[in-house]
């Protein structure tokens, strides 16, 4: 009771807090790794071209084009896909008390990519009917995972099998749709692993910006209450927060978040997983107070970077051939969700 009193105080303090480095620098990591992924490629384009492709100057037709159609769509889907599902996994593992809690863990993802199936499925011709089916899809996974949860006890195992049992049975129905219709999709292997070759165009990017902006929304209002709400239930309703309707509203949001970055690049995984742990563990040692708000700036920019990097990594590692980026993120997750699951404790994972 003495430490929550203590974390509360500094919640409701008036100080204002320090801008805090572990969010700066990957920012500035994020910022240049987009500079990257515009210059770097099967065809190298020079810095001289971007600055004047970005400025409105003359610059050959095939680097306008191939800057205009390919390059920046797919280095701000990366951004954007990275940062939104870092933050998403951040609001459920906050709101779930779970250090396991991710996107890709509790069945949001999958969720999002059968509505995104059945969508393309009933409306071939309307893109904009999938990107708006992922939402429903989304959503509807996380809130079963809180129902079944809560009917079979609300312990850490019971979210993470739950979510196991959706993500497995939501993927059979996908792959179900697909077998016998392989033609809704233009790339089946690169939408079940995640990607941004070939399917990326500023059009997908735009239809899903109300998802990105609705769940950053979402999340950037909620930081403050998430705050009370690790303080636990009981001191969260003695301070006049409805700490259930928090809850849902913190997992609904990042739900929309992950239902964005699916419409974009399909299912890709273990980013919401990875990076909170690791802003969190880097907060710690720079004395951070662990208030939400900065560490969902941090994990933001953290996550950007991350998939940014992982995509430049595909594009160069093995070209003229290229590794879907859900392949090597598979590498750096499955390992470390293991790890996650053999540490043990509670506390040692999430703080």
């Amino acid at each position: 009771m003495k430490n929550s009193a203590r974390y509360c105080t500094r919640i409701f303090s008036a100080e204002a807090p320090r801008a805090p480095l572990f969010a700066i620098i990957p920012a500035a990591l994020t910022a240049g790794l987009m500079i990257c992924s515009l210059l770097i490629g099967a065809v190298r384009i020079s810095p001289a071209e971007v600055l004047a492709w970005a400025t409105g100057g003359a610059l050959p037709a095939r680097s306008r084009l191939l800057l205009s159609l390919l390059r920046w769509p797919r280095t701000l889907a990366c951004a954007l896909c990275g940062a939104a599902l870092s933050v998403s996994g951040l609001l459920l593992q906050n709101a779930l008390g779970n250090a396991l809690a991710g996107p890709s863990t509790i069945g949001v993802n999958a969720g999002a990519g059968l509505w995104f199936v059945i969508g393309a499925l009933l409306f071939p011709h309307v893109p904009a009917v999938r990107s708006a089916a992922v939402l429903p899809g989304a959503m509807g996974n996380a809130c079963l995972v809180m129902l079944i949860s809560r009917k079979a006890g609300a312990s850490r195992l019971t979210i993470v099998l739950a979510g196991v049992a959706l993500s497995a049975f939501s993927t059979a129905i996908i792959d179900a749709i697909v077998t016998r219709r392989p033609d809704i999709l233009v790339d089946r292997a690169a939408f079940s692993i995640g990607g941004f070759a070939g399917v990326v165009t500023m059009r997908g990017v735009t239809l899903a910006l109300p998802c990105f902006c609705a769940g950053f929304a979402g999340a950037i209002f909620l930081a403050g209450r998430l705050d009370i709400l690790r303080l636990g239930d009981e001191v969260a309703l003695s301070l006049g927060l409805p700490a259930r309707a928090v809850r849902l509203a913190a997992v609904l949001c990042g739900a929309a978040l992950a239902a964005g970055a699916v419409s974009i690049c399909g299912m890709i995984g273990f980013v919401g997983l990875i990076v909170p742990h690791i802003v969190r563990r880097i907060s710690r040692r720079n004395d951070a107070d662990g208030r939400t708000l900065p560490l969902i700036a941090a994990a933001a920019f953290t996550g950007a970077a991350l998939v940014l990097l992982c995509d430049l990594s595909a594009r160069t590692l093995f070209a003229p051939y290229e590794l879907p980026v859900g392949i090597l993120l598979s590498f750096l997750g499955a390992p470390f969700f293991l790890y996650l699951l053999m540490t043990g404790k509670r506390g040692r994972v999430l703080s």
